[in-house]
């Protein structure tokens, strides 16, 4: 089992929220994003503690293989991890975006596009994502929409709260609203569209960059399914949250022992702590958690045994 050291990632919507939930120091202002669990080139987590420690995790999956990813996530991924697990802090709007699917991105070169779930952590009140359209958009319509700000009205703009979840395949129109806090899962892509931006102006009285064209190909205009997902949390139970090609989530809170038994998934295992601590045990590994850290657990990991102190609650994925 694995714990990385934190990404931080400095944006102009950023806050002040993520330092104090991953109970870390950081002088770094308008942080908007953590990204806990990331082979992305340039943005590589390293492994923090143990006997790896210093080793990114390319050369984690290098030096382990199957044995971490699990035999049919190597073959399919090889040394490249396939999904990208953030925090998200957003102290002020976030950009409307939309990203490719697979076909899309590989017709421009990207090995894969992004489907993704936010699960919110906490929200100020009135704060709100945008998934998915109201009703149908015509698409000879989006341009005129966005250049004069009507798109926002026509976006599905839910109010939300803590333990809400979204699911956003790709080709899905959407956006993070001030005051939201969350934990986001993702394929591995940076394949990212903005389709409209508020009209927002850099220090220099500059627009940022708008992919319109790109945006437009990849967005589903029909697409208005944008609900939260129904799901009733159960104290030491599991509960899906998320069944997709690319990644099962469910969110698990315990006050007793557990034991998670893996032995069937053939894949690694993501725990992201969401509330609480514990202490985690397989074989002779042992890791104490805190709210804010994410696990990284090997395919070779048949059973994790979680020790709430006293209580936890965590998002569990795989592929």
């Amino acid at each position: 089992m694995w714990i990385f050291k934190p990404i931080l990632k400095q944006t102009i919507w950023g806050g002040d929220k993520i330092a104090p939930y991953k109970e870390i120091d950081s002088d770094l202002e308008n942080v908007g994003e953590s990204w806990e669990l990331s082979g992305v080139k340039g943005s590589e987590s390293v492994v923090s503690e143990g006997p790896d420690a210093g080793l990114t995790l390319p050369e984690l999956i290098d030096r382990y293989g199957a044995a971490l990813l699990g035999s049919r996530n190597y073959d399919r991924f090889g040394n490249r991890f396939p999904l990208l697990i953030k925090f998200i802090d957003a102290r002020e709007d976030l950009s409307v975006q939309v990203h490719p699917d697979d076909t899309m991105a590989q017709k421009y070169g990207e090995p894969n596009g992004k489907t993704e779930m936010w699960y919110v952590l906490d929200a100020a009140p009135g704060a709100k994502l945008a998934n998915g359209f109201r009703n149908p958009v015509n698409p000879q319509d989006y341009e005129a929409l966005v250049e004069s700000g009507e798109i926002e009205n026509v976006l599905n703009f839910v109010e939300i709260k803590e333990g809400d979840t979204y699911f956003i395949p790709a080709g899905r129109v959407h956006a993070i609203g001030k005051g939201a806090f969350v934990a986001e899962i993702q394929q591995t892509s940076d394949a990212t569209y903005r389709l409209y931006d508020y009209h927002r102006k850099d220090k220099n009285g500059n627009e940022r960059e708008l992919h319109t064209a790109l945006a437009k190909e990849a967005a589903n205009f029909n697409d208005t399914d944008g609900n939260p997902v129904a799901y009733t949390a159960k104290e030491n139970v599991p509960v899906n949250l998320v069944r997709c090609p690319f990644f099962t989530t469910n969110v698990l809170e315990a006050d007793h022992e557990l034991v998670r038994d893996y032995s069937e998934n053939d894949s690694f295992v993501a725990l992201i702590i969401t509330g609480g601590a514990a202490t985690l045990s397989s074989g002779d590994d042992t890791l104490h958690v805190h709210h804010g850290q994410t696990v990284l657990i090997p395919a070779s990991a048949k059973s994790v045994t979680i020790a709430p102190s006293p209580t936890v609650s965590l998002l569990e994925t795989y592929i």
